[in-house]
């Protein structure tokens, strides 16, 4: 008889729960900066079970922390207050992330004991080492840079590819900046070609918001450079187009899911082949105009070269554009952004310029030279150094730039 009572309470308590749940109400906070500062506050007091054992007085954190908080804070600065309450914590495991920027508690990487012996580095490196083509020469390694002299051999180097963007896995360069003579130069050479690179989409998951994005604009650039030139051929016109596309295609999917591996994997693939000459087989050849004045403004200002080049390219497109040129640009927004063809092709030339530009904004770029702190001071001198430096004026080229032309570039980018 007892054990028919016991069961029989068991019974009413089994129906009874669903019901008590429901009862349950949690606390809902606003979409607010004090509303997600709240429910921040709130997850750890009754969650994070070490707030005794590290004798943390967690209300007086949060009479430290919220006046901090204001209405009309941007999300930056909700972003960076929330990490340094975070930090309090003194907990490496205890991070905050978003699409644009991750919060952790610094020190316990930066305090946290090395695995070697540092003295190794100074006794054997010291503090003015080379890698490279550069441990090879004897002389400045700026001489091989400039092509003041040649590089005859280099360290193997080893490619481990942590952002999609320059290919520089698959190419034989990269671009050196001198900061003391506002240079950013170009150093190609078939010795400088990896010995091995590996390509892991997963290595790219935690790379925020921003440099996936400025990556994803320079790959485009990289591709551009090399399609807007007079003489092509239509596997190079089709590679272009596709790549432009795939990187159009899953670069948002990246930035909304940043561990999407489908997304990530597309767009390093598709970075690969910018940069190692595949697409200008059998082409006309291109001074790459764009990067060449994006050198110089991340060059006076070390503004992110990805970011330059999204202001930057609308603005050279819209230049170069006149019965010469157009044909190409209408090519391009036709069979990348799917546009009409049966419209007057000024029309579809603007619209592809309204259309890339669009494209870039959509991904977080800035667009205006000034969103990216620089102003009209020193436009003129930059010009006069890119049309010294970077060649832009040959003859024959797509649409050849002097002086004037750059400096009228750089002043819509305003």
């Amino acid at each position: 008889m007892k054990r028919r009572y016991l069961l029989i309470i068991r019974s009413i308590l089994l129906t009874l729960l669903p019901l008590l749940n429901g009862c349950i109400r949690e606390e809902e906070f606003d979409n607010t900066p004090q509303g997600n500062f709240e429910a921040l506050w709130k997850i750890i007091d009754e969650q994070y079970c070490f707030l005794d054992y590290k004798q943390i007085d967690w209300d007086a954190i949060h009479d430290k922390y919220q006046p901090l908080i204001t209405p009309g804070m941007s999300y930056d600065g909700l972003f960076e207050i929330l990490g340094n309450m975070l930090a309090e914590l003194k907990d490496g495991h205890v991070n905050l992330y978003s699409s644009s920027n991750m919060a952790r508690y610094w020190d316990w990487y930066l305090d946290y004991p090395r695995n070697f012996n540092e003295s190794i580095i100074e006794k054997y490196l010291g503090r003015d080492y080379r890698i490279a083509g550069g441990a090879k020469y004897d002389g400045e390694t700026w001489d091989l840079i400039i092509g003041k002299a040649p590089t005859l051999a280099a360290l193997p180097i080893v490619d481990i590819l942590t952002l999609a963007a320059t290919g520089s896995e698959y190419d034989a360069g990269g671009v050196i900046s001198r900061t003391e003579t506002n240079d950013k130069v170009a150093y190609i050479d078939p010795h400088l070609f990896p010995a091995c690179s590996f390509l892991d989409p997963t290595y790219t998951f935690t790379v925020n918001a921003k440099h996936t994005a400025a990556g994803v604009a320079d790959a485009i650039n990289h591709v551009m450079e090399q399609y807007f030139t007079h003489a092509s051929n239509s596997v190079a016109d089709g590679f272009c187009e596709t790549l432009v596309k795939t990187l159009m295609k899953y670069a948002p999917i990246a930035l909304e899911k940043p561990d999407d591996y489908e997304a990530r994997a597309e767009i390093m693939y598709a970075c690969t082949f910018g940069c190692n000459g595949l697409l200008a087989l059998g082409t006309g050849g291109s001074p790459w105009p764009m990067h060449g004045i994006e050198h110089a403004l991340s060059g006076y200002y070390d503004i992110t070269h990805g970011e330059g080049l999204a202001i930057i390219t609308p603005h050279w497109m819209r230049h170069v554009l006149n019965e010469r040129t157009q044909e190409r640009i209408v090519k391009f927004g036709v069979n990348v952004f799917g546009l009409a063809a049966d419209q007057a092709p000024s029309e579809i030339a603007e619209q592809t310029i309204a259309r890339t530009a669009q494209f870039f904004k959509s991904l977080g770029m800035p667009m205006t030279l000034r969103e990216v702190g620089i102003d009209d001071s020193r436009l003129e001198e930059m010009a006069h150094h890119i049309a010294v430096n970077e060649g832009l004026d040959a003859p024959g080229t797509f649409a050849p730039l002097n002086e004037q032309d750059i400096l009228s570039i750089l002043k819509a980018a305003l």
